[in-house]
């Protein structure tokens, strides 16, 4: 009998992708979730995926089921039903390091950029060889003949510790997840440790300081703006349709690459694809040609016009995040205000970073705060607000409700920038009806 691969939380990034990439190789996959929306959930639909409400009658004698990290037995049905009957079943990141050792593996890590930079080496990599991959933004691709396999790597509670890839980026190592480590010295150590996984080559950024520090049992190529860089990225121009950059291995120029995405960031995970690519020994005139095809990830700078005013949707929950996506902004759209909307993301990471977030957020012009979102993880002790955060930014802050984002209309020839990693999402939809509503174009 064939067996069915059974995702507990399948609306999940991950999951969601992973469900993708099974049913793509011939798998008989479904999952469960809330009954709630999430964008993961589209791809899904027109996959023709079933999406079950939860419920321990999804859980049959033979199928895997795979968890995802979010959920116990304290706060599932299912996973309580498995426990209880001795159904097995492994975590998302347990089931993923099995996967990935039938492929040459390449994982994406790093405190920020991880998603671009994956979606970045699928696209390029995919359109020159058979790749399979899984990016964060829920978009799976799967083929059991795929040579090589592309993936985000995840440090939040170590998920990353099962993978043991040929080669691995990392992006950079900051302090995030206050609620699971305790400084950016344990989130350093936890870096280290995965690099002892890695069986064949590391690409690290070659500016962060503890990254300098790593030590590993395979080469590391770092990369950056700098002669100490392995890969170096000359004669950048910024412009409002992209980047270009000239690529040099060790003095040696390598090709000339634009990629059509916006901000510094994003010039340097194309140089870190670029040096994958190079590595793999792959043409890098056909690296260059499809680097410029890149469209980006859902939820990172993802761009529409409504009634003439430009809306941009961003993943940003982290300070260095939110300061690359206004730098973004500001690189796409020098003439116009640009008008940061953010929902602070739990708030554990909230009050550990307050004085960043208004820190950053005053690169916007004026700066919108939504609710706090709290995660199911977390008890809310009234230690900080939205408000609490409004007070500390300097530019003009004001914070909104869901039920009323009208006075985001206060503004002529604006950018919107929406970022967050909870329910931001629903704002923006508010807003976007307001503006569909409007008679005139709001420019």
């Amino acid at each position: 009998m064939e067996k069915t691969y059974h995702f507990i939380g399948i609306k999940g990034s991950g999951m969601s992708a992973l469900a993708l990439m099974l049913h793509q190789m011939g798998k008989k996959v479904q999952g469960s979730d809330s009954t709630d929306y999430f964008f993961t959930q589209r791809g899904l639909e027109q996959a023709g995926i079933p999406i079950l409400a939860f419920d321990e009658k999804n859980i049959k004698p033979g199928d895997v089921l795979i968890a995802g990290n979010s959920f116990t037995d304290d706060n599932n049905v299912e996973i309580a039903y498995a426990d209880k009957n001795g159904f097995p079943y492994q975590r998302y990141h347990e089931f993923l390091g099995e996967f990935m050792e039938e492929f040459t593996s390449i994982g994406v890590a790093g405190a920020h950029g991880k998603t671009s930079t994956t979606g970045m080496l699928a696209h390029v990599m995919g359109n020159i060889v058979d790749t399979s991959f899984l990016i964060g933004d829920g978009t799976g691709r799967g083929n059991e003949a795929s040579k090589y396999f592309v993936f985000e790597s995840d440090e939040y509670q170590r998920h990353f510790m099962p993978y043991h890839p040929e080669y691995t980026i990392m992006t950079n190592i900051d302090f995030d997840h206050p609620d699971f480590f305790h400084s950016i010295e344990d989130v350093a150590a936890t870096f280290e440790d995965y690099a002892q996984n890695i069986k064949k080559g590391i690409f690290a950024y070659g500016d962060d300081e503890y990254l300098r520090k790593l030590t590993a049992p395979v080469p590391i190529y770092y990369y950056g703006f700098t002669p100490n860089d392995d890969y170096q990225a000359l004669n950048l121009v910024r412009t409002t349709r992209g980047s270009s950059f000239d690529a040099y291995h060790k003095g040696e120029m390598i090709g000339h690459f634009v990629v059509p995405t916006f901000g510094k960031h994003n010039v340097l995970n194309a140089l870190a694809v670029v040096g994958v690519c190079h590595q793999l020994g792959l043409n890098m005139q056909e690296v260059a040609d499809h680097m410029l095809t890149f469209k980006g990830v859902k939820r990172r700078f993802t761009e529409k016009t409504v009634n003439g005013t430009v809306v941009i949707d961003d993943f940003a929950h982290h300070p260095t995040e939110i300061e690359a996506t206004i730098d973004a902004a500001r690189q796409k759209y020098p003439d116009r205000e640009i008008v940061a909307v953010f929902q602070p993301h739990t708030f554990t990471r909230t009050i550990a970073f307050a004085d960043d977030f208004a820190r950053v957020l005053d690169h916007a012009d004026t700066v919108y705060l939504a609710q706090i979102y709290s995660s199911a993880r977390e008890v809310d002790h009234h230690e900080i607000t939205a408000q609490d955060l409004a007070n500390k930014v300097r530019k003009p802050a004001r914070v909104i409700n869901v039920d009323n984002v009208s006075p985001l209309l206060d503004h002529e020839r604006a950018v919107y920038v929406f970022m967050g990693a909870g329910n931001i999402q629903q704002y923006e939809q508010a807003f976007e009806k307001l503006l569909s509503q409007l008679t005139d174009n709001v420019q």
